[in-house]
């Protein structure tokens, strides 16, 4: 966890970002390797006054989305979650309005539960190279919620289109599809009208992927649902500054480099508070 001090300023952002299967706090803040590009929210918390926190699963990883409840009665990660941000409300002059959790992989997971579970304590979330489930196989969520999910067609753990991977045996289940996932939100919000589409613009050419994103609604002060598709990237944050060395790469696809991933949550953040997304209630 990484909490500025207390200064007289005005209550600060408040962002949790969760570490994939395997990774850990340390290493999502850049701190252990492979460095992760998440590290990056660091300097967003320090050139605009941003408290940001890494929370760490442990041994045992996350209780995520498809966690029985057997294993959340043993390990809830919703409550650990909620316990974080009223800790950093009350402690650190977070601004309970301007509440954000992002996570990647198996903590992309994690913040899909957390967003169905307790929207009423989100400004908005996002889900990096993270599926939701088929509907019938939880729970859904029920509140709209602003959502910027981050997808790669050629990811080989996380399928773009869906379904399973034949060699994920029991590590992985049934996963809903990227963009069946955003139009859950989409349709939950209200969100009916066509996306507006832009491509990102292409930096390297040894870089084989490319950034289209799609963004329902106009206002980003009120709901707005994000979807970036990395063509032919593979189960990797993309990022600029923050690369992955190529073993990485072959194991699990290519990582592009033409999107800052936090920088594109912070963007997509920063103007949205939790009154406008219709749960408000009393920290």
């Amino acid at each position: 966890m990484a909490l500025p001090s207390k200064t007289p300023c005005s209550k600060r952002p408040l962002v949790i970002a969760l570490h994939g299967t395997g990774a850990t706090a340390e290493q999502l803040f850049g701190m252990a390797f492979p460095p992760s590009p998440l590290s990056v929210w660091l300097e967003i918390a320090e050139r605009d006054d941003v408290v940001v926190v890494a929370a760490d699963a442990g041994e045992d990883g996350w209780s995520d989305c498809f966690a029985s409840d057997a294993r959340v009665a043993k390990q809830d990660d919703v409550a650990f979650i909620s316990a974080i941000i009223d800790h950093a409300i009350a402690e650190h002059e977070a601004d309970p309005e301007r509440v954000y959790v992002m996570g990647v992989s198996r903590g992309g997971l994690l913040a899909y539960r957390i967003a169905a579970e307790i929207p009423h304590k989100l400004a908005a979330f996002s889900a990096v190279l993270a599926c939701m489930p088929p509907p019938e196989r939880v729970r859904m969520p029920s509140k709209p919620l602003s959502a910027l999910i981050i997808g790669a067609t050629a990811d080989p753990l996380m399928p773009y289109t869906g379904g399973k991977y034949f060699y994920a045996l029991r590590f992985l289940d049934q996963v809903s599809s990227i963009e069946d996932s955003a139009r859950f939100w989409c349709e939950l919000a209200g969100l009916t009208e066509t996306s507006a589409v832009s491509e990102l613009a292409h930096r390297h050419d040894w870089d084989k992927t490319r950034v289209v994103l799609y963004l329902w609604g106009g206002d980003p002060t009120k709901l707005q649902v994000g979807l970036y598709k990395i063509i032919d990237g593979g189960h990797a944050e993309p990022s600029i500054a923050q690369r992955y060395p190529s073993w990485i790469n072959k194991l699990v696809g290519q990582q592009n480099a033409d999107l800052e991933v936090a920088e594109a949550a912070w963007t997509f953040f920063k103007d949205k508070c939790r009154a406008a997304q219709g749960h408000y209630v009393a920290a």
